[in-house]
Order: structure tokens, then sequence, then C-alpha cells
């Protein structure tokens, strides 16, 4: 069974830095790429960042270039959303998700697995 946990979500002034991590179980960073969506309210989901399943490419969406970064550890079947320099706009909840790929945006793929979200709040 595919599991995905978040956690590292909270409150930040802009300007601050979160770590978002994701815990996953079922599957290897093998089998499917490895990212995080977003959703702000009143908001369409947003694909934020992924992990390459095939060459560990990694790939953002244009609104967090530079500022975020992702990253795995295979050994503990986890990935990493390092967030730097975070605006409000960036609120929203944030989901891991498993099958992820990159066709001129981030998308999940069809046998997409996701967690449970966590919250990023970010005040002005």
């Amino acid at each position: 069974e595919v599991q995905l946990v978040e956690s590292g979500g909270g409150l930040v002034q802009a300007g601050g830095s979160l770590r978002l991590s994701c815990a996953a179980s079922g599957f290897t960073f093998d089998d499917y790429g490895v990212g995080w969506f977003r959703q702000a309210p009143g908001k369409e989901r947003e694909g934020v960042s992924c992990v390459s399943s095939s060459d560990g490419s990694t790939y953002y969406a244009d609104s967090v270039k530079g500022r975020f970064t992702i990253s795995s550890d295979n050994a503990k079947n986890t990935v990493y959303l390092q967030m730097n320099s975070l605006k409000p706009e960036d609120t929203a909840v944030y989901y891991c998700v498993a099958d992820c790929f990159f066709l001129d945006t981030i998308v999940a793929g069809t046998d997409d697995y996701w967690g449970q979200g966590t919250q990023v709040t970010v005040s002005s």
C-alpha cells in the first residue's frame, strides 16, 4: 500500500523559510517521480516541484524557481522541499504526490497517490 505522510508546515513571516518532508512507503523512488503540489483557497491545485524517477532531474514551477529546492533521500524514502524567501502568495496546503512528471508544467500521472497535505501560511 502506498502511503505518503507530510510534515513541516506551519506559520512563518514573509522572507522566512520552511522545510517540508514527505515520508513515503509502499514504493521506491525508482517506481515514481515524487514531488509537491499546492492548493490555495479558491485556486486550483498547482504543481510546485517534482523529481524524475528516471534520472533524478528536478523541475519547478516558475513561481518558485530560485526559492524552493526539492531533494530526496532514497535510503529513507523521503522527499524534502526546502522553501526559502517565502511570500504570502505561497500560502497553501502542500501535498506530497507520487507519480508526477513534467510536461511543460508539473502534472500528476494516472497512478497518482497523494498525502493528506500540510498547511503553510506566510504572513506579511
